[in-house]
């Protein structure tokens, strides 16, 4: 089947606005948008910018917005966006992020609230043996965080970050919330600064638009409330 893809170009260096360009491209229903994306790229305009590498889901760095809505170019089919012979594909680079060329994004900003987390395992305590053990059931606490790929889907698809732009994100909260519920961390002190603050997780209100746009079924919305209580329980117990 033949779709159009109307694409959104921007090179700052030359462009004094982002603006749309479409492409023909024949396309089977059960191909990928990144197999129509990169068809124009071989065949028809080489100057194309987008960022792609696994074309499996697992490395995120082909997270865009896709007829309005956010994900992976190489997880959305061509027959989940069109319905018809000839129908029009809409496809815009990531929100809140600037954009460097075309679909590509600068994900500085991104990546540095995640960092302030502190996305990693904090236990200066003794090992008693070779390791920490957990059980199934502490460790299916938090599982499926520990399923985010960083493409920042979900970052773009949150409509808080438009009202405030300094919003920490569901990404870094949902990081932060894999190793608060991981049974052997003992970094909640540490994080607390940056997620009890106007910025970090009270923003969110629950419009589970980070939930829907997750590539890897992540329950965003859902571990950003358990973060609110944890904190919450914290203030009750007089520890803040």
């Amino acid at each position: 089947m033949k779709i159009i893809l109307k694409i959104q170009r921007y090179n700052p260096e030359s462009d004094p606005a982002p603006y749309f360009q479409e492409y023909s491209v024949e396309a089977n229903p059960n191909e990928r948008l990144l197999d129509a994306l990169m068809q124009v790229k071989r065949f028809q305009d080489g100057s194309l910018a987008f960022r792609k590498s696994c074309a499996h889901g697992v490395c995120g760095s082909d997270a865009m917005r896709i007829n309005g809505k956010d994900g992976l170019a190489c997880k959305t089919l061509v027959k989940d966006v069109v319905k018809q012979d000839g129908d029009t594909v809409t496809v815009e680079p990531l929100r809140y992020l600037p954009v460097q060329r075309d679909l590509i994004v600068d994900q500085k900003d991104f990546f540095e609230k995640y960092r302030a987390v502190q996305p990693f395992l904090i236990n200066d305590e003794p090992v008693a043996e070779k390791e920490r053990p957990q059980s199934q059931e502490e460790r299916m606490a938090f599982d499926d965080a520990t399923n985010c790929i960083l493409c920042a889907s979900c970052y773009s698809a949150c409509p808080v970050m438009a009202e405030n732009p300094a919003f920490i994100g569901p990404a870094a909260i949902a990081q932060a919330f894999r190793f608060l519920a991981d049974t052997r961390d003992r970094g909640f002190e540490s994080r607390l600064p940056v997620l009890d603050h106007p910025d970090g997780v009270w923003p969110c209100q629950n419009h589970f638009k980070c939930t829907q746009a997750c590539p890897r079924s992540i329950l965003v919305t859902k571990r950003i409330n358990q973060t609110k209580k944890m904190i919450e329980k914290h203030r009750a117990e007089g520890k803040a």
